[in-house]
């Protein structure tokens, strides 16, 4: 099993197979802690090859400079899936698209989004929480 994209973003969507992914980032800018992020996405696409044929368990958990989950009464994520390939397939690939409200984030620092599967870690996607103070808007000049 290989992660050919994992991306935080703005906007993620599957259109008839092709992933469609806008606004990637890694930082986030806020004014006053703790802050909420309204909405995000985590857009993955997964490569399965016949090895990867069978049930397995994904694991999506947002964690801490501790290592604690951001939300330990909803976290991890742990879907279940079952790959399949027709016979004389070579790979087959997959988008998962998760859409994510309401992230509060207590403190700056870096947090991660780790994704693993079958209790093996497969990527840490690092997201950074900045406090930042506004700047003062220059003089008009005559």
């Amino acid at each position: 099993m290989d992660i050919q994209i994992a991306s935080l973003c703005d906007f993620a969507a599957d259109y008839n197979g092709k992933l469609v992914v806008s606004g990637t980032f890694d930082t986030l800018a806020a004014r006053a802690l703790p802050v909420v992020h309204p909405m995000c996405s985590l857009a993955l696409r997964f490569c399965f090859t016949q090895e990867d044929v069978g049930r397995h368990k994904l694991s999506i958990n947002i964690i801490n400079e501790d290592g604690e989950s951001l939300d330990p009464k909803n976290m991890p994520i742990e879907p279940e899936f079952e790959v399949q390939l027709p016979p004389g397939t070579p790979f087959l690939t997959r988008n998962v698209i998760m859409n994510l409200q309401g992230l509060q984030f207590p403190k700056a620092g870096i947090y991660s989004i780790d994704l693993g599967c079958d209790g093996e870690l497969l990527m840490r996607l690092p997201l950074r929480i900045l406090q930042v103070s506004q700047q003062p808007q220059p003089e008009p000049v005559a």
